[in-house]
């Protein structure tokens, strides 16, 4: 299994990254258009290991840079998200497997903690 990459676009930053990302790829789109200059949009992920778990926090930054009459204009925004991976590396905001957390009636299942390394 690999990661569902529209899903995973979608799960940064709890969708906020995808809606930017939108925003920016059409505000750059136009300024081209209307100033016949390029523009630029850079997507940069970065990844670490959350101790002790099957995760990664996920640093995306967005970074552009849209053409003027007489210039441009750059920006760039970072934000974080933690991911699980699971099978085979895929990517995704939930554990591919959840543990029972209720029993029959409703009353909390004992939590294993974890082990420390």
């Amino acid at each position: 299994m690999s990661t569902n990459v529209s899903e995973f676009l979608g799960d940064l930053d709890g969708g906020v990254f995808e809606e930017k990302l939108s925003h920016i790829l059409s505000e750059v789109a136009s300024a081209v258009t209307d100033h016949q200059r390029k523009g630029e949009v850079t997507i940069t992920l970065k990844m670490a290991h959350i101790n002790n778990s099957s995760q990664v926090q996920i640093d995306h930054t967005l970074k552009y840079k849209r053409p003027t009459s007489r210039g441009s204009v750059t920006e760039d925004n970072s934000t974080t998200t933690p991911m699980y991976v699971g099978t085979k590396g895929s990517l995704s905001f939930f554990p591919e497997k959840q543990d029972q957390m209720f029993d029959k009636k409703g009353g909390v299942n004992e939590v294993t903690p974890l082990r420390k390394s």
